[in-house]
């Protein structure tokens, strides 16, 4: 998948990101939605850099998250631009702490969770780092994740604490899962 992806060009990949964030932005979940986590994307997973400028446009708070290595965990921090983050753990781009003010996973309304490839059901590989699937525990509001269409398998292995996602919105289209 990861080949798949970094065979995507320029042009389309632009294209698809801005099919997918339009189609994000007619869901009742982002209308409602005061505070948006999400992950500064790495090299062409669907570009949610334009979905932080629509939120800020719309007097959203946007959420980041901070890893902790040590820990295997991670926390989010509202960011206010894109001079909140900088180049840290595996390449990622994150809050500065310094910068940035801790927000609680209650306080956050909409997540947008990333992922390697999904299923039909709205499961989802991640990466590898485990650091989601830890943080989706306890999570009680709206999960959302965005991805090319081709990155929708029919089947994905999952474990017995893997969560699905709310929905799951493609450049060809939304589906809503329970």
């Amino acid at each position: 998948m990861k080949i798949r992806l970094k065979q995507v060009n320029q042009h389309t990949y632009e294209q698809w990101s801005e099919q997918i964030a339009n189609l994000l932005y007619e869901q009742s979940v982002w209308l409602e939605a005061k505070t948006i986590g999400l992950t500064v994307p790495m090299p062409r997973e669907v570009n949610t850099r334009i979905i932080m400028e629509q939120a800020w446009k719309q007097d959203k708070q946007v959420a980041t998250p901070k890893c902790i290595p040590s820990q295997r965990k991670m926390d989010f921090r509202q960011i206010e631009s894109e001079s909140d983050l900088e180049q840290s753990y595996a390449g990622l781009y994150e809050p500065i702490p310094e910068k940035t003010l801790r927000i609680e996973k209650n306080e956050i309304d909409l997540l947008i969770v990333p992922g390697l490839c999904f299923d039909q059901s709205g499961y989802r590989l991640g990466f590898g780092g485990g650091y989601f699937d830890r943080y989706l525990e306890g999570f009680r509001n709206h999960t959302v994740a965005l991805a090319f269409d081709f990155q929708v398998l029919s089947y994905i292995p999952t474990e017995k604490y893997d969560l699905n996602v709310d929905f799951l919105i493609t450049n060809k289209g939304v589906q809503q899962f329970e």
